[in-house]
């Protein structure tokens, strides 16, 4: 059994660098890494190109990275809660690659299953198929799509042991398992850690051949975008 616990934060984080492309789990704020993306604003490292369904809002989750102006490229599905991006992108000073929400996570698991790309009939027609090459299957065309290449993927579970098996809890299984085993190295941070044969095989989502490290998180705000209730009466 290869054992893949590390200590920390910091020792999960070993070999990012300056211009390298991280993925990163979560959708909106829910089961973003947390604890990956405040060590990366310590690291200070730049010139990032960084794929996730969304850009986080001002002062939480990516939205750390981009108050450092450490992002040069995002990729990303919805943006539209974070407003230094609408400043950066409507500046000049970040490129943005949006596509639609389903080929985001179809050329994430594209590249967890080792395949180098897909076709998808989404984004035909309009800005997101220029420059693509098209095919028609079955009487519809189909915009062909790469798989993504990134360094490190950095993802959020509920519940993991030490040899990198995962449990994912309510909606942070979102594009959490997706990006596991997509980048060259997956790192998970996880809200419980126990030691291997203590989780049930049944209940796991993700095994461990996916991950590479695995940490115990710490001090996990969990916040969302905005919060609508019913007033009273």
């Amino acid at each position: 059994m290869i054992l893949k616990k590390v200590d920390s934060v910091k020792d999960a984080l070993q070999g990012v660098k300056s211009n390298m492309t991280f993925m990163f789990g979560g959708f909106g704020l829910s089961g973003i890494p947390e604890n990956a993306i405040s060590e990366l604003v310590h690291l200070e490292i730049k010139e990032l190109t960084c794929i996730s369904n969304n850009a986080g809002v001002d002062d939480f989750g990516l939205g750390l990275l981009l108050q450092k102006h450490q992002i040069k490229k995002m990729i990303s599905s919805y943006v539209g809660e974070n407003d230094e991006f609408e400043r950066q992108m409507l500046s000049g000073e970040l490129d943005v690659e949006l596509i639609p929400q389903g080929t985001l996570a179809e050329r994430c698991r594209a590249a967890q299953a080792g395949f180098p790309a897909i076709y998808t009939p989404a984004g035909y027609g309009t800005e997101v198929a220029k420059g693509k090459e098209v095919r028609e299957f079955n009487g519809k065309m189909h915009v062909l799509e790469y798989a993504f290449k990134a360094d490190f993927a950095f993802v959020k579970a509920w519940k993991g042991d030490t040899a990198g098996n995962l449990i994912f809890k309510g909606t942070a299984r979102n594009f959490n398992p997706c990006m596991c085993g997509a980048a060259k190295i997956t790192v998970a941070e996880v809200e419980e850690l126990v030691p291997v044969g203590e989780l049930d095989p049944n209940q796991i989502h993700i095994p461990g051949i996916f991950v590479q490290r695995i940490f115990k998180g710490e001090k996990y705000e969990k916040r969302i975008e905005q919060r609508t209730v019913r007033q009273k009466g």
